[in-house]
């Protein structure tokens, strides 16, 4: 069974567009490169895929849409950027480094950014 099948099947006619966009990705490549590419596991993909996944489903939605469909967000810093730039500079700003000003800008406003990504 294909994985748009299998997230057919699991979703029905109530399917997000997004669900086709992360099932064709697994079919064009494989299901662990594209949980690599997202910043989850396999086993993520998978249980979005069934429609069981219990944790927040938004989140897993903006790394597809970043990572497969190019979604952008305004950054106080940077101006318009790729979603999964975004989330980089995220997990950079989680400890803080003087190692450069850019990096000390980032931390202040990733920490303050209401589109901060809770992990």
């Amino acid at each position: 069974m294909t994985q748009m099948m299998t997230a057919q099947g699991a979703w029905g006619a109530e399917m997000p567009d997004w669900i086709g966009t992360l099932a064709r990705a697994c079919a064009e490549t494989s299901q662990n490169q594209v949980a690599r590419r997202l910043g989850y596991s396999s086993t993520v993909v998978s249980l979005v895929l069934r429609n069981k996944y219990t944790g927040d489903i938004g989140n897993v939605e903006t790394a597809v849409r970043g990572a497969f469909e190019n979604l952008c967000v305004a950054c106080p810093v940077l101006g318009e950027i790729p979603v999964m730039d975004c989330r980089s500079w995220q997990q950079k700003a989680k400890t803080y480094s003087n190692e450069n000003s850019m990096r000390v800008r980032m931390f202040r406003a990733c920490n303050r950014c209401p589109k901060r990504k809770e992990s």
